[in-house]
């Protein structure tokens, strides 16, 4: 793959993973993220199941992931007086091996970034196939072309926008939104996620299992047709204050926190679907191709995706159309299988009174906590997928 030249759009986690493997191959990559750096911002990511171990070796971080580990703490539901209602125990929040979204981004970043080149605070503006390559101009750093393009640049990808068609062919919305900032740990809240409810919200607290002084909010809300700018950050802390306005609980000093958040992460919970992953010379990868907001294994996915797409396009050699081709194949059903009508905003936050105390009354039973952490562990593995050299 020495003369195999991509363009990789994002630099989350499925990107700098995706570089990773292809420079491992030879190939010359560069990864475009629109951001001026990589993002701060995030949740604890988790890893189960004998897939996502195997991929996590082949990259070479599961060592180093493992001495950043978070032990992924039990997250339990309490109310107005922080009286336990639930928990859920640390296998399922945090599975085999959990970490900060933002190490695992830095650490996929960093094993690469002697053999990638990275162009932060730029972004795609035209991407067109002509047959034998891609043609692409960049904001910043012009024209360019090169014989592949990924999009691995999340749910509102350009890549996808550019090649495929606009957003609201492929995004929908489920009619809820999350917020999540980093604060100061001024609450007491022992090791763990506690989160509070009333129906059609949720609030929780993290504290940073690394640095104890610090902690994680993160909010859920139905919220409908909602329209935003997603990058205006002080309408997004507006929304937030308003929706959750005279809750009880710790949400009050939540809220006191929240105009001061220096890197706010917002979004509507949403789903992906798209009818083609692969366009001529264009592909797309993890949440571009298959997201779901707060998904289950949505990282871990991606990780297996950038495993499988570069191993398909070292085995397709001279022909990577043909590669992208056994890329999609491969993935469909492994990705698919956990993403069927998943809706995070029901689980975290019922919109009813009477759905709320169904959920509580199920989650306190010993038999339902069993059965959520089999099935979770059971779709992460996938004993079909090969393994490459």
């Amino acid at each position: 793959m020495l003369d195999l030249r991509v363009l990789i759009s994002g630099a989350g986690v499925a990107g700098p993973a995706l570089a990773l493997r292809l420079a491992e191959y030879g190939a010359q990559v560069t990864v475009v993220e629109v951001a001026p750096r990589l993002r701060d911002s995030g949740f604890a990511v988790d890893f189960r199941g004998p897939t996502h171990m195997a991929v996590l070796r082949r990259l070479g971080v599961l060592d180093e992931l493992r001495a950043l580990q978070t032990h992924g703490g039990a997250m339990t539901c309490v109310d107005a007086s922080d009286r336990e209602i639930f928990t859920l125990p640390p296998a399922f929040t945090g599975g085999e091996l959990e970490v900060h979204r933002r190490d695992l981004s830095r650490v996929l970043h960093d094993r690469g970034a002697d053999r990638v080149e990275y162009l932060f605070g730029d972004t795609l503006t035209e991407a067109r196939d002509t047959g034998t390559g891609v043609r692409v101009r960049l904001r910043h750093a012009g024209e360019r072309a090169y014989d592949l393009v990924v999009g691995a640049d999340g749910m509102h990808s350009t890549v996808r926008r550019l090649a495929f068609g606009p957003e609201d062919g492929f995004v929908r919305r489920l009619g809820y939104h999350i917020a999540g900032w980093r604060l100061p740990n001024t609450f007491g809240v022992p090791a763990g996620s506690r989160q509070f409810n009333v129906p059609g919200r949720m609030a929780s607290i993290t504290p940073d299992p690394h640095d104890p002084s610090r902690a994680t909010a993160l909010v859920v809300f139905r919220s409908g047709g909602l329209e935003i700018d997603w990058h205006d950050q002080d309408a997004q802390k507006k929304i937030v204050a308003h929706a959750f306005a005279g809750l009880p609980w710790h949400v009050p000093a939540l809220l006191d926190t929240l105009p001061d958040a220096p890197d706010l992460y917002f979004d509507a919970i949403a789903r992906v679907r798209a009818p083609q992953w692969t366009s001529g010379r264009v592909a797309l990868l993890g949440d571009a191709a298959w997201g779901a907001t707060l998904g289950g294994m949505g990282v871990g996915t991606g990780l297996v995706g950038a495993h499988v797409l570069a191993g398909e396009l070292a085995l397709a050699r001279t022909d990577p159309r043909r590669g992208l081709a056994a890329y999609e194949q491969r993935m469909r059903r492994y990705a698919g299988r956990w993403q069927k009508g998943t809706n995070a905003g029901r689980f975290l936050a019922p919109a009813t009174r009477w759905g709320l105390a169904t959920r509580n009354r199920l989650f306190a039973t010993a038999l339902m906590r069993r059965m959520l952490l089999s099935g979770t562990n059971r779709l992460a593995t996938d004993t079909a997928l090969p393994g490459y050299p």
